[in-house]
């Protein structure tokens, strides 16, 4: 999320951990951060092909993180294009 404000960073934070522990298979994304490579960009690298999750429950962290940490309406759909865009886990196939 580009010019993302201090709490907007810790939001996002907060989602991945809710997001990668709801999971399948369950991961503590600080753990994932710590001990992921580095490209040659110097970004930190997570393989989040290896953990997917339902749509509905994505969605439902989403909404109670940027409600918990009150981002602002207009800023919401950035919040969320930032999650998706970043490294979130997969969505399972609908079965």
């Amino acid at each position: 999320m580009s010019l993302a404000t201090k709490k907007e960073e810790q939001a996002i934070h907060e989602c991945y951990r809710r997001l990668y522990r709801a999971s399948t298979p369950s991961a503590n994304f600080d753990e994932l951060i710590q001990n992921a490579s580095e490209n040659e960009l110097g970004e930190k690298v997570i393989d989040y092909n290896n953990y997917e999750i339902c749509e509905y429950q994505f969605s439902e962290i989403i909404q109670e993180v940027i409600k918990e940490y009150k981002i602002k309406i207009w800023r919401r759909q950035l919040f969320k294009n930032a999650i998706i865009l970043g490294c979130s886990p997969k969505f399972k196939n609908p079965e």
